[in-house]
C-alpha cells in the first residue's frame, strides 16, 4: 500500500484496542440486523492471544538485525502472504460470516469508494 501512498504503521508501537457501538443502520446489512440491547453488557476478550512482535523502545527496536528474539528469527509477519488454500479459507469466511464489507458500502460513501478500497489496490 505504500506504494500507492498509503502509509503504514511500521516503525512505532501499535495497541489493540476494541469498543462497541450502536451500528444499527450501517454495518448490519441496511439495518436488518439488529442488536439485541436486553442481553448487554457485552464482554468480549481474547484467549490464548499470542503477539509475536517486536518492542519499540526510544526509535529502536527489539527487533534489530542482530537480535535473538523469536519474532526476528521468524519474520513470517513481516513478510508473509496467504498461499491460494489459505486465501480460499480466508474468502470463505468472508463468505459465511462476515455481515459488513466497509469497503462497499456505496450507501455511506455515496461520492464513491476511496481509492484505497478499489480491489485493484488490494
Amino acid at each position: 500500500m505504500e506504494s500507492i501512498g498509503v502509509p503504514f504503521p511500521k516503525n512505532q508501537p501499535m495497541r489493540i484496542h476494541s469498543s462497541l457501538w450502536n451500528a444499527d443502520e450501517w454495518a448490519t446489512r441496511g439495518g436488518l440486523v439488529k442488536t439485541d440491547w436486553s442481553q448487554a453488557p457485552f464482554t468480549a476478550s481474547y484467549r490464548n492471544f499470542n503477539a509475536n512482535a517486536c518492542i519499540w523502545y526510544n526509535g529502536a527496536s527489539s527487533c534489530g538485525r542482530n537480535s535473538s528474539s523469536s519474532a526476528t528469527k521468524t519474520h513470517s509477519w513481516l513478510s508473509e502472504e496467504l498461499d491460494s488454500i489459505s486465501q480460499e479459507k480466508l474468502q470463505w469466511v468472508q463468505k459465511n460470516y462476515m455481515i459488513y464489507n466497509y469497503c462497499t458500502n456505496t450507501k455511506r460513501f455515496p461520492q464513491g469508494l476511496h481509492f484505497i478500497f478499489n480491489s485493484k489496490n488490494r
